[in-house]
């Protein structure tokens, strides 16, 4: 007892004592009487007063016992404190400094009868002592990396033997030492050993229920195992035993399932073949496990979805991968057996040959066959072949689809299960293997791919990006999250190649492209999540490498924010996966606080440590960091450190701000000095402590604010009816976090360190945190600062070029000419009423539009027309002069448009004062610009028109009906098709030839506008210029354009007269706008933009929708209502064609809603209502918009049409599928088209000045209130839905349809 303390004794004795108490026998009685016990109560040398001493001595290192076992302590006689006081001492001892300590002495001194039988509470007193013994014994496996697995294996057997002691109160200590240890290591509940273990003493206790109890009690030995199970004497208290223990059992498979899956999957299905074949039938052990997998599969499905568990049951999986193990192995077994000596050593390179063939054919199938018979031979031959391992590892790289990387998976799974000692030699293949994917920019490392603005897009354009093939690394990361879960537990090399793996592959330079398509997220953040899993296991032994991995993993968590926020176009299925995986790492990367708090700052002495060859070679074969060894920065620093203890690493840093995109980026924050003599550094550790807690704490703040609100978007666009059934767990921590109350500085400092991070991400702050005015100015006051850091982001503009700015001569303007290209929107709007006029804006603006094809500034001729009212300085002239040479079909476009805004009324009486004289100068300019064919084509093409145009005229004098009709078949009888021309509504299709019957005038009195079908070959717009400029120098060319243009089709055409159309070319420029967006976003929805050109004041060319009926006609057809006539049409309401015809209807009802609701659509009734072959509904006529409605602008009608009949289609009710459905998209439509109300205002604020009757002051501000900018998403969606509902059977819109009907005849 005196050695106890090692202070009072020589190094040497003391080390001595310790080697003794690891070998010393137990301190159990050899006999039932406590005989050495008595002996000491009559050593004449002991005093009484010395028991109250060792009581209190014992009191005081059993702390925390209870009330009882204290009462029992000061009863204790001197020889039982002195017995209690040498068990401790003695058994803490050799729990320290045994080899491999053990459990079974603190165990064998609970099982001794006579402490068991004491009366006195000694055993309850050895029970406190036992528990102390426990907790060391824990603290000393996990200060011991070397040895842990392999104790923990065996003591984790050792109790759940003793959990099947014959004494209740042994197996009750069993049963809490070996919870103590699942919880410090859980990687126990899915490790092979133990669940084995576990699975034979299950058989060995139902084997006992059939050995009579009568006889002598046998003893059994475990399989596997030095240990022995002792059978109660009893029937009945068997099968008791046996209950409670499979109970036990069944709860850590469960747990085991929850926690790795896949690992104790594998596990399981590989234990039958170590049962011999005999016990296979009846195995109780297998049975159970075997039912857990089912059992818990079930429960995970049955948490998220109502469906049966059989549906999306991992049952299926196990089996089949459990046949293919049995399958393969047979096969390679069976071929062993038959071949020679000399083919079973050529075998090995055989196999390996067939997985490479099988990877050049591109074939999973046969890669599947060749990948299994390889890891067959792997697991069944005993030597190491390295070749064949690196072909398991890494040949689906080859094919890289989702069915190579399941069967790699799964012979991954199947290589850690049977050959453990191949473990470590497969994780460094598979890191290689990951490392290549990264390297060969696969899968989630792909790079962005550019895609059109569908602000900028033109015919043949790529609005849509190359979809990603995330599945195989998503596979991938399901088994590495279990490699790591279990690795940080147990292995340090497994964490340290864990550790390069993540290293290698998360870039810390901020000018690296990485993906951040939103089909990524989940991937992503899988993948940091494994890396924060690491950091917070506290198992990276160098504080250093835990920083330099926290950086990279904050780094690339910040970096997906850094482009603006995209809509997701995931299946509903891994969208939720998606969702649930950014939850588990929102979860996670909050509880950083308290792993950041507690973390030393051992981050700058290495002073006893050795860098491991693991960490110096992600150093040096990372790009990032090889400057920091080629400067002998990391290294000799390090020399140095190891030379002189006194030493810390000096590191030389990047700037933390926005310019310097090398090096570690703020990897020691705060810190830009050398570190150098320990007494330097322990003057500052303190201020080195906080400045890195409260950095990392600010990032953490900001990467859980950012994830927050990423996480609300994709709930609600998972969910956007918010219907119960479809709440994800977690979301309300989610909505508890977005309500918490900000200060306006907290928003300043996120903007702050966002622009620290990488000023792309301040950028785009705002578009992601709604209704914080501070982040804008903040970011605004960034961007001024440091104009070039975002140059190359053009929604930075923005912030540059303000009214404020502009007006003050901002020196910092001169920055706008070295800016990358903003939309032809954003470049016109700043010829507007939204900016002064100023010279550098408007040289940017047509440097801008004169920096993309003409075929993208063709949708805006409008505007850019409009834009003249506002170019003091000659700049659009310009323009518009240049784009004319360079497309012959924009400058046709612009004449007519020119001619169209030259006058304010529609009899050309009253010449636009602004306008008239610089279009009508231009147009003359554009018009003698003219030569050769340019001038020919010009010629042909206007001739053809005023043609076309003329039978309005014509026709007018003759009386409505059969006469007018026959003058219009007359007068267009006469006309001819010229060859190389086009109808100015559709500049991509030639005309080839006219339907002379198809002329039709169209219901009016005072005007003549009538309708006629033309033939046309659908080419495009170059190769129609290409075509009409060869015809202009060979007018035979013709018959050879018919044999090679596209496709031949009739389009029918209205040529209106008296009609300002501009207003429709306005609603139908939205359309079309959204119809894009729609596309780039993946929303299936039903948008027609046909097409509206005004060709003179008054005049204009309306493109006919084809194959469509008005809701009108269809009603002057038949009495029955509109779900009548879809039953007529379709079917039955069960029939593939009526539901075809029905989501079809719900798809565009969707899309023409959400419009009608932005531009406040009115005059909505059925003749202007149209209904396609397939079932789509199509709105027209767009005369009445914005701030004007029918019956003097009292805006009577809903926001929405929807009708009775048209919801009787989706349903009948609000709670049907396909109305919930309507809502659904409406809300997506939603959310799509809000990023881009800027444009939209832009677009309109732009045709301002036009005049037309649906501006009457206010237009803008209602317009930019009706997208709720101020809104988060999920705001917004309740929002719209609230929409919906007001508008959902309005006695407005049946009212208006009566009225309708009265005044119009207009049925309804």
């Amino acid at each position: 007892m005196g050695f106890t303390n090692a202070r009072l004794w020589p190094a040497d004795w003391y080390q001595g004592v310790q080697q003794i108490a690891a070998k010393s026998p137990l301190l159990i009685s050899q006999t039932a009487h406590k005989s050495d016990m008595r002996e000491l109560n009559y050593t004449l040398a002991i005093k009484s007063d010395s028991v109250n001493e060792l009581r209190s001595q014992i009191l005081v290192l059993l702390e925390h016992s209870s009330d009882n076992v204290a009462t029992a302590i000061n009863k204790l006689s001197f020889a039982q404190c002195t017995y209690l006081l040498s068990v401790y001492w003695l058994e803490m001892l050799r729990v320290e400094n045994a080899d491999e300590p053990s459990l079974e002495p603190i165990m064998s001194y609970l099982c001794d009868t006579a402490l068991q039988r004491d009366k006195t509470g000694i055993w309850q007193c050895v029970k406190c002592v036992a528990d102390q013994v426990f907790e060391k014994f824990r603290n000393v496996l996990y200060a011991h990396d070397e040895i842990r697995e392999k104790v923990l294996e065996s003591q984790a057997t050792l109790l759940l033997v003793y959990f099947n002691h014959i004494h209740k109160p042994i197996q009750m200590v069993a049963d809490q030492y070996l919870s103590f240890l699942v919880d410090r290591f859980p990687h126990l509940l899915w490790n092979r050993r133990v669940l084995w273990c576990m699975l034979d003493i299950l058989q060995l206790l139902a084997y006992s229920l059939s050995l009579d109890p009568n006889e002598e009690t046998p003893t059994l030995r475990v399989v596997s195992t030095p240990y022995t199970l002792q059978l109660m004497d009893s029937l009945p208290a068997r099968e008791l035993r046996l209950k409670d223990f499979a109970d036990r059992c069944q709860g850590i498979v469960n747990e085991a399932m929850k926690w790795a899956p896949r690992s104790t999957r594998s596990h399981l299905q590989e234990y039958p073949n170590q049962i011999p074949t005999p016990v296979l039938a009846h195995h109780s052990g297998l049975a159970l496990a075997f039912d857990s997998v089912v059992s818990s599969s079930a429960q995970h499905t049955g948490t998220m979805s109502k469906r049966p568990s059989c549906v999306n049951s991992d049952t299926p999986r196990f089996v089949s991968v459990l046949c293919l193990r049995s399958k393969y192995a047979g096969e390679i077994s069976g071929l062993l057996s038959v071949l020679s000596e000399k083919d079973k050593a050529g075998l090995a390179d055989r196999l390996v040959s067939d997985v490479w063939e099988a990877c050049a054919e591109k074939s999973d199938a046969r890669h599947r066959g060749a990948l299994w018979r390889a890891t067959a031979y792997l697991i069944i031959c005993s030597e190491i072949s390295r070749k064949l391992l690196h072909a398991v590892a890494s040949s689906q790289l080859e094919l890289f689809t989702e069915s190579a990387m399941e069967t790699a998976v799964e012979c991954w799974q199947w290589v850690l299960t049977a050959r453990q000692d191949l473990e470590l030699c497969f994780i460094q293949e598979m890191v290689s293997a990951w490392q290549t994917t990264f390297e060969k920019r696969m899968g989630l490392f792909a790079w962005e791919t550019e895609v059109t603005h569908p602000l900028a897009a033109y015919e043949g354009c790529k609005l849509v990006s190359k979809p990603i093939l995330i599945a195989p690394h998503l596979i991938w990361l399901q088994l590495l999250s279990e490699m790591v879960d279990t690795a940080k537990y147990c292995n340090r090399d497994k964490v340290e190649m864990f550790c390069l793996l993540l290293h290698r592959c998360l870039p810390v330079l901020k000018s690296s492209k990485q993906n951040r398509q939103v089909s990524t997220v989940g991937c992503r953040f899988k993948l940091l999540q494994c890396g924060l899993s690491l950091l917070q296991g506290n198992t990276i032994p160098k504080s250093l490498s835990r920083n330099i991995l926290r950086e990279r993993i904050y780094s690339n968590a910040l970096d997906y924010f850094c482009g603006p926020p995209t809509c997701p176009n995931q299946s509903r299925e891994q969208l939720l996966e998606d969702i649930m995986i950014l939850l588990k790492f929102w979860q996670t990367m909050r509880s950083e606080k308290k792993h950041l708090v507690t973390s030393e700052v051992g981050d700058y002495d290495l002073t006893n440590a050795s860098v491991s060859s693991t960490q110096m070679l992600a150093v040096r074969n990372n790009p990032e960091t090889a400057s920091l060894i080629s400067g002998g920065g990391l290294v000799n620093d390090y020399t140095r450190s190891m030379s002189a203890s006194g030493n810390a690493v000096g590191m030389g840093m990047g700037v933390a701000g926005g310019g310097s995109s090398s090096g570690w980026y703020n990897t020691i924050p705060h810190s830009t000095s050398t570190l150098s003599k320990r007494s330097n550094r322990s003057k500052r550790l303190q201020y080195q402590k906080d400045s890195y807690d409260k950095d990392y704490m600010k990032k953490r703040n900001l990467i859980l604010e950012l994830l927050a609100v990423e996480l609300e978007f994709l709930i609600t666009w998972y969910n956007p009816n918010s219907l119960p059934d479809l709440i994800v767990p977690g979301e309300e921590q989610i909505t508890e976090w977005r309500n918490r109350p900000y200060k306006s500085t907290v928003w300043r400092d996120y903007a702050r360190l966002a622009w620290c991070y990488n000023p792309a991400l301040a950028v785009f702050l705002p578009q992601r945190i709604k209704n914080a005015e501070i982040i804008d100015e903040e970011v605004s006051r960034l961007v001024c600062s440091d104009p070039i850091a975002v140059c190359h982001i053009p929604e930075a503009l923005k912030y540059l070029c303000t009214t404020k700015n502009l007006l003050q001569e901002s020196p910092d303007l001169v920055y706008i000419l070295s800016w990358s290209p903003v939309t032809p929107i954003q470049a016109l709007a700043y010829f507007s009423r939204q900016y002064p006029s100023h010279p550098l804006t408007a040289q940017y603006a047509v440097k801008t539009l004169s920096s993309y094809p003409a075929e993208s500034v063709l949708p805006y001729i409008p505007q850019l027309v409009q834009a003249l009212r506002h170019d003091t300085m000659g700049y659009v002239v310009e323009f518009i002069k240049n784009i004319s040479r360079r497309s012959q079909i924009v400058a046709h476009q612009l004449i007519w448009n020119m001619q169209t805004n030259m006058y304010m009324d529609e009899d050309q009486q009253h010449k636009d004062p602004n306008l008239y004289e610089a279009l009508d100068q231009l147009s003359q300019s554009i018009i003698a610009s003219f030569s050769g064919a340019a001038k020919r084509f010009y010629e042909r093409e206007f001739d053809f028109f005023g043609k076309i145009t003329a039978v309005s005229g014509e026709i007018r004098s003759f009386a409505k009906g059969i006469e007018r009709k026959n003058a219009c078949l007359a007068a267009l009888s006469r006309i001819k098709v010229q060859g190389g021309c086009y109808l100015p509504s559709n500049p991509e299709a030639m005309v080839l030839d006219i339907d002379y019957s198809s002329g039709t005038p169209m219901q009016s009195a005072a005007k003549a506008p009538y309708l006629a079908r033309f033939r046309v070959y659908r080419c495009g717009i170059t190769e129609l210029e290409t075509r009409a400029m060869e015809v202009s120098n060979n007018p035979n060319s013709q018959e050879d354009a018919k044999m090679t243009l596209g496709v031949e089709s009739w389009q029918a055409a209205i040529f209106k007269v008296g009609d300002d159309v501009r207003q429709d070319m306005l609603a139908l420029q939205v359309i079309t706008i959204f119809k894009n967006i729609f596309q780039q976003v993946g929303l299936d929805l039903f948008l027609f933009p046909y097409r509206v050109v005004a060709t003179a004041p008054g005049c204009g060319v309306i493109e006919c929708v084809p194959n469509a009926k008005s809701r009108d006609q269809l009603g002057r057809q038949t009495d029955s209502g509109l779900s009548e006539y879809f039953q007529h049409q379709y079917g039955d309401e069960s029939s593939k064609e009526f539901q075809a015809a029905r989501a079809n209807f719900v798809k565009s009802m969707a899309a023409y809603s959400l419009i009608g609701y932005l531009l406040q659509i009115k005059d909505r009734h059925n003749g202007n209502i149209m209904i396609d072959k397939d079932g789509h509904i199509i709105h027209i006529d767009f005369g009445f918009m914005f701030e004007s409605s029918p019956g003097g602008n009292i805006g009577f009608e809903p926001d929405m049409k929807l009708t009775d009949e048209m919801v009787m289609i989706m349903g009948g009710k609000m709670d049907s599928p396909a109305f919930k459905w309507f809502c659904e998209l409406c809300v997506q439509a939603f959310l799509a088209v809000r990023p881009y109300q800027d444009a939209i205002v832009s677009l309109v604020s732009l045709m301002l000045d036009t005049g037309l009757p649906c501006f009457r002051g206010q237009t803008i501000n209602l317009l930019k209130q009706r997208f709720v900018a101020t809104k988060n998403n999920k705001e917004a969606a309740a929002h719209m839905l609230a929409v919906i509902r007001n508008s959902y059977q309005n006695f407005r819109t049946r009212t208006y349809d009566m009225i309708q009907y009265y005044q119009n005849q207009i049925p309804y």
